[in-house]
Formats: structure tokens, sequence, C-alpha cells
């Protein structure tokens, strides 16, 4: 929906767009996503955008790489501020594409409250967020009857470093997380969680590049996670579910998928 006043169809008045690119597999783009694409004048991506992504932008449309690398070089969040007022305010139609939902771990707040001060028009376009691809990708639900009827969307870490949460009530049995940019963080989770009385043998899944074609899945448990990670030498972006395994059918597969490599 548009929160703020929407400029009339044809108008060349700028606009923001904040669009969800989903995990990576451009089937699962919304077509709000792809019409968005259609009409912008300038794309300022992520870093994790797909280039089968990208390339269904419009011909004319300038693609800009505004990306964020987790401890590591990044764009300043005031220069990407900066960057889409500037753009706007020039009579652009922008879209600020982001990995997965641009509501989950997006830093949306700050970059809506930018535009909105400049009085420009802005849209949110909801995305498919990584935790969804990921789960489909082991043929799982992160909800179960008798099992869990609340689940968490937990980062590894924030702008202060390795992010702390409510350790206490995910480590009691049946509870589920998916924790966004957890790789650098595994052994850090493993020990909180460890503290606060989580036991050791509850199944834990890494998903890299879910949805995309080089998709991996490996299963491990809370208690050999680090080691499963360190062996594993994971590139891509890595979403963690704590407290599910692969379906047996999906397992299977991917052991196959491996031996064959």
């Amino acid at each position: 929906m548009s929160v703020s006043t929407p400029h009339p169809p044809g108008s060349r008045s700028g606009h923001v767009d904040f669009v969800g690119a989903g995990p990576g597999d451009p089937e699962l783009l919304t077509l709000k996503a792809l019409r968005a694409f259609d009409a912008a004048d300038v794309v300022l991506h992520d870093r994790l955008i797909s280039d089968e992504i990208l390339v269904l932008a419009s011909a004319s449309a300038e693609l800009l790489d505004v990306g964020k690398a987790g401890f590591g070089p990044s764009w300043k969040q005031e220069d990407i501020d900066a960057l889409l007022v500037r753009l706007a305010a020039e009579g652009k139609r922008v879209v600020r594409l982001k990995s997965g939902d641009p509501t989950v771990f997006g830093r949306l707040d700050e970059e809506i409250e930018a535009v909105e001060a400049a009085g420009i028009s802005w849209r949110i376009v909801p995305g498919i967020t990584s935790a969804s691809a990921a789960v489909a990708g082991i043929g799982q639900s992160l909800t179960r009857r008798g099992r869990n009827s609340s689940v968490r969307l937990v980062t590894g870490h924030d702008m202060k470093g390795f992010a702390d949460h409510d350790w206490a009530a995910l480590a009691r049995p049946g509870e589920v997380a998916a924790i966004y940019m957890g790789k650098k963080s595994a052994r850090f989770v493993q020990g909180r969680l460890i503290m606060h009385g989580a036991d050791r043998s509850t199944p834990v899944t890494l998903v890299e590049n879910a949805s995309r074609p080089d998709q991996r899945v490996l299963a491990a448990t809370l208690d050999n996670l680090p080691a499963i990670l360190a062996d594993a030498g994971l590139t891509g972006p890595v979403l963690t579910l704590f407290g599910l395994a692969p379906r047996d059918a999906v397992r299977a597969a991917t052991d196959l998928q491996q031996e064959l490599a």
C-alpha cells in the first residue's frame, strides 16, 4: 500500500518502490514486483540480488549496486538514503530492490523515513522471505500443531555485533527459529542456547542459496553446528533453521546430489 500520497499515473514526479526480490529464484517474484521493474528508471539493488532477477528490470533502467556485506565493505546507510532522495527528487521512479522481503531485516524504516521527510511518495511491495524458501527446500513447515505455535525470525548479528535474544525461551523443546545472517555467529548462538539448557541433539539445518539452482542443504545438530559449517565452506547466503531437520525424502535427494557432484 502507498502510505504517502501517490502521484497520478503518468506523472513524472519522483517515486520510490521498496520491492522484495525474494530469495533468488526469479519465478518467486510477484506480479507487482515485475510491474514496478517495468516502470523503473533506476534500480538500487542489494548485493545478494541474483543476475536472473536483475535482467527482468526494464531495459532502459539504470542498475546501481548499493550492497552491504556483513563485517565487510559496505555502502553507508546514510549514503543510500541520500541517493534515494536525490534520484526521486530528479523526477525518477526508483525501485529500491531488497533481497527477500523488505520488511524483514532490510533497514526499511530508515529509508522510508528519509524519502518521507523529503516529501517523496513511496510504496512497499512485499517479497518471499528466505525463511519461507529455505523451509520449503527441506520439505518442512515453520509451524506445526503439537510442536510449535510460533516461530522466531532472528538475526545472527546486528549493528553492535552478535545479536542477543531471549535464549531461555528459544532453548525450550519444540521451539523453531529462522536465523538470518547467522553463518559467522554460529558458535555464539550455539553457546548461548546450550548455556540456557537447549538439548545438544536439537536438529539444525543450514540452507545455502535457498531456492536457487545451487541451493545446498546441510543437516546438523546444535552440538556439531560449528563443525559442520567449518567443513562445508559455504560461500553464499545461509539461512539457519533451528529446531528443524530435512524431511527424509529431501535428505535422500540431497545426499544423492552430493554423491553425483
